[in-house]
């Protein structure tokens, strides 16, 4: 029993290795760490796999080790399955990236009033459609910003409105202040560049990686303490890329959500690259929204005021 599911013990140390270790992994080759890394929660499907193995083998081998990388991905996410959900917050948030190509903007549109958000923020919103996501809107968002294709809606007042430079040569990202009852909230909205996997090139990512830091740099640089960031980052939390602004901002998911909270693609979720984060508010709830007519979920989260 000891000699049997060599193969499967080294298939689990691997896995819990590259958990362990994902950081490690170099972006030099076709960004294949920040690949990695986006969806690295789905290495730990391999692991019932590798126990019924070394169950069917009766392997203690192959058993002690699958222990391994289980209690590695446990340590890096087992947190995210717990509720944290706190109570009621002061702000509801939410961002959208509304896809080009949805067929039904207005439909859309009435999805999201029916969430009953205090600031909606939306993403990839073309020209011809503006019109439609600002008639759905303007009913219970009497205060909005629209730059280029990002735009944000608010039932509170919205002042020093200006755009972002994220460095892409046209609008995608905005700034904006939010007059809240509880104070001013400093309110970006982003859409970072796209990324892609191509056999050829792996991992295209260098303009996303280059927006980001960019990105960053400008929420640094904020003089409000209250800042919420939303949008579709184009990156998970995991993503060394997006370091620039994640290790100055928490995920309302993160702190305060029930699960992965994943976005795309909407039909069958996989990763979560839409994104709210916080710094000087508190997460109090984190959840994503159904089916709209995008290629993405919303997702929504609440807020606790200073």
């Amino acid at each position: 029993m000891w000699r049997r599911g060599i193969v499967t013990a080294v298939l689990a140390l691997s896995i819990a290795v590259v958990l362990a270790f994902h950081g490690a992994v170099p972006n030099r080759v076709g960004n294949l760490g920040s690949l990695l890394e986006t969806f690295l929660p789905w290495l730990g499907l391999g692991l019932p796999v590798l126990l019924v193995v070394g169950l069917l083998r009766r392997s203690a081998t192959a058993l002690i080790a699958v222990s391994l990388p289980a209690v590695v991905w446990v340590h890096f996410f087992g947190g995210l399955l717990t509720d944290k959900d706190t109570g009621e917050g002061d702000l509801t948030v939410l961002t959208h990236n509304v896809n080009a190509d949805n067929p039904d903007p207005g439909r859309t549109a009435q999805a999201l009033v029916g969430s009953g958000a205090d600031l909606i923020a939306l993403e990839e919103i073309p020209a011809g459609k503006a019109s439609v996501y600002e008639s759905g809107l303007e009913a219970r968002y009497p205060y909005h910003a629209r730059l280029g294709t990002v735009g944000l809606w608010s039932r509170y007042p919205l002042t020093q409105v200006r755009p972002v430079d994220i460095e892409l040569g046209w609008t995608r990202a905005l700034r904006a202040t939010a007059a809240t009852p509880r104070g001013k909230v400093a309110v970006y909205v982003a859409h970072l560049p796209s990324v892609r996997v191509k056999f050829n090139a792996g991992f295209t990512a260098g303009q996303r990686d280059h927006s980001a830091d960019a990105l960053g740099e400008a929420v640094a640089d904020e003089k409000l303490p209250d800042v919420i960031l939303l949008g579709d980052l184009n990156g998970t939390m995991n993503d060394r890329a997006l370091a620039n602004i994640t290790s100055q901002m928490r995920s309302t998911q993160g702190a305060a959500g029930h699960g992965f909270g994943f976005s795309w693609p909407a039909r069958f979720p996989t990763a979560r690259i839409d994104q709210i984060l916080v710094r000087g508010v508190e997460p109090t709830d984190s959840w994503v929204l159904p089916v709209t007519g995008s290629d993405h979920r919303p997702v929504a989260a609440k807020v606790a005021l200073p």
